[in-house]
């Protein structure tokens, strides 16, 4: 149940036999399904999420109300509001699952005293939030220096797989453009 996981870890750090038994005595599997939230705006944000199987999203409403995608999760991908996660305050966001999707949820009080049980954890996810926070850096360049079809084809080239699962008005969300535009760049007529 928790293969996923424990390979994702042995990616960056080596865990003992014994520290593996302990990790997953902590995690549960929970099933999400299509359109489910596992965390809304106001909310405080007290679990980190990492997808075993599926899909899942954080978006923003904007001042249009309309939903402004900021992120997506999948297979072998955490997802969480850090901020609100870390601070112990209401979320900006809301998370909800794109595709029926399995998760790891690991509350915050379980995640910290793993951390002091088992050190090594802490490099772990050291450097899962700095892949994280580069990824984020690396979109907010490509959205202030790209044209909006240069950011489709770009996703398109690093991801082809998940433009194929992902409703593509969220993709359109994602790069900042309409989902009328978004139709124009797939028939080819921008």
């Amino acid at each position: 149940m928790h293969e996923a996981l424990c390979r994702h870890i042995e990616k960056f750090i080596t865990l003992e036999p014994s520290e593996i038994d302990t990790l997953e005595s902590c995690l549960q599997l929970s099933k999400i399904k299509k359109k489910e939230h596992l965390l809304k705006e106001g909310q405080v944000c007290t679990t980190m999420y990492f997808v075993v199987k599926g899909c899942i999203r954080q978006y923003i409403i904007n001042a249009k109300g309309s939903e402004q995608t900021l992120q997506f999760g999948i297979e072998n991908w955490w997802i969480t509001d850090l901020l609100s996660y870390h601070n112990h305050t209401p979320s900006h966001f809301y998370i909800q699952a794109v595709e029926n999707s399995e998760v790891i949820a690991i509350e915050k009080p379980t995640l910290e005293a793993l951390l002091i049980q088992i050190p090594k954890l802490e490099r772990y996810f050291r450097i899962i939030s700095e892949k994280s926070f580069g990824a984020m850096q690396m979109r907010i360049k490509f959205l202030f220096t790209m044209s909006a079809e240069e950011r489709y084809n770009h996703f398109n080239n690093l991801f082809p797989e998940f433009v194929q699962r992902v409703p593509q008005y969220m993709i359109a969300s994602y790069l900042d453009f309409s989902a009328e535009f978004m139709s124009k760049i797939r028939a080819g007529k921008v």
